[in-house]
């Protein structure tokens, strides 16, 4: 009887796994993204670094955010850290260009940490990084609203997601950084 108690206990905790390959035939460095600005981000660039992933968006209720992770960035940055900004409009919140969205950056909270063109961030239309993150983290890296975080080791392989409601600046983002960085 125990034997099958715990047979029946160990299917069940299978549908609850959170399945993900994590396989890591590539690495975030094997990537490259469009920049706001019209040239490529090759991350390779940025081996050995911490990167923290973020899809932003203008018009959100996150959208005060951008203070903090500006906030990151300058606190980071020289510590081989590096924020970027994702503007998306996969939830319905973003401008129409990535001239709009720059300009509304710099004017509104003078970001200068690096940003991409304007992407989708999930379904079928997700930019082939979102994908790649989904692949090898689950579902926790999906985005499911504007300011999901995705925390980036060293080694090129996620090292945790954030949900929107998670500050930039807080203790539960910033511990875990000083902690990859040291």
């Amino acid at each position: 009887m125990k034997k099958i108690i715990v047979l029946v206990i160990s299917i069940f905790m299978l549908f609850f796994k959170n399945i993900s390959s994590a396989s890591y035939n590539k690495l975030i460095y094997d990537f490259k993204i469009n920049s706001i600005t019209g040239e490529i981000i090759d991350f390779s660039e940025y081996r050995n670094k911490v990167i923290l992933l973020v899809n932003v968006a203008s018009f959100c209720g996150f959208t005060k955010q951008y203070v903090d992770l500006q906030k990151l960035w300058e606190l980071y940055r020289d510590k081989d850290f590096v924020v970027i900004g994702v503007p998306s409009n996969s939830f319905n919140q973003e401008k129409n260009s990535d001239e709009e969205v720059k300009k509304f950056c710099e004017v509104n909270f003078n970001i200068n940490f690096p940003m991409t063109s304007i992407y989708d961030v999930k379904g079928d239309n997700a930019h082939e990084i979102y994908k790649w993150a989904m692949k090898n983290h689950g579902k926790s890296a999906v985005p499911k609203w504007n300011f999901h975080k995705i925390l980036i080791g060293k080694d090129g392989k996620i090292f945790d997601t954030y949900v929107s409601f998670t500050n930039p600046m807080s203790s539960k983002i910033t511990k875990v950084i000083d902690k990859i960085l040291n």
